[in-house]
């Protein structure tokens, strides 16, 4: 058996004091047998303790100050090309997605199986953890990328891995919401290898700053339908 392929972990993060040590300590947990994992967490201008506590959980801790999701994975991405890593999962901060799925996750990429693997909330994300908003809108930007690309997204989910050589071709460059658009549409524009795998969902720890209001809700479909059109 060959070295363990390096995984990065990006985790981008804005005032996530209270749930970022229970997805720290849920992903030191984690042992793969085929993957040497980091954590990389993008503080994205937090007022709060989420740096320090990124540190005291182990994770390496890059500053971003302009604010926006796709601004720190930018922001990670760039801290890695000092010594690129073999895959990269992107991961949110809120403990809503599940850090233990990780390794189902990498294993299609690690089986050379897929290029790009995202989790689906859509099966078992424990109700109530959608809101109705986020349900509508991914069903919205699923059927829109479908009649751009041809290729039918069943989710939206921002829990996904992508191999390094990937990700790297793709050059992304969203700085806000319409990240995950992008990707998903590139994707396929690329000819990349796509596979959607279920995974489990909860109601984030902390407070939301988009879907749990109406304006953060409308704001980022907003640039979630304007980066469709945008990257067609």
């Amino acid at each position: 058996m060959g070295a363990p392929l390096h995984t990065a972990i990006i985790i981008p993060a804005l005032n996530e004091a209270q749930s970022l040590p229970l997805v720290l300590a849920a992903l030191n947990e984690i042992q793969h047998p085929s993957a040497r994992l980091s954590c990389l967490v993008v503080d994205n201008g937090s007022t709060d303790q989420t740096a320090e506590v990124a540190r005291k959980g182990g994770a390496v801790v890059v500053h971003e100050a302009r604010r926006g999701y796709g601004s720190a994975c930018l922001a990670g991405l760039n801290h890695l090309r000092q010594s690129p890593p073999d895959t990269v999962v992107f991961l949110d901060a809120d403990y809503s997605d599940h850090p233990e799925d990780l390794s189902e996750l990498l294993q299609p990429i690690l089986e050379d199986k897929a290029d790009l693997v995202m989790g689906d909330r859509t099966e078992l994300a424990t109700p109530g953890s959608l809101m109705p908003q986020q349900r509508f809108g991914n069903a919205l930007a699923t059927r829109l990328i479908a009649w751009q690309t041809g290729h039918r997204y069943r989710d939206m989910g921002p829990f996904r891995a992508i191999r390094w050589s990937a990700i790297d071709a793709l050059c992304m460059s969203d700085p806000t919401w319409g990240w995950n658009v992008e990707m998903q549409m590139r994707a396929v524009q690329h000819g990349l290898r796509v596979l959607e795998i279920p995974v489990k969902y909860r109601p984030r720890t902390g407070h939301s700053k988009i879907s749990g209001t109406v304006k953060g809700s409308i704001r980022a479909g907003g640039k979630i339908l304007w980066a469709v059109w945008r990257y067609r």
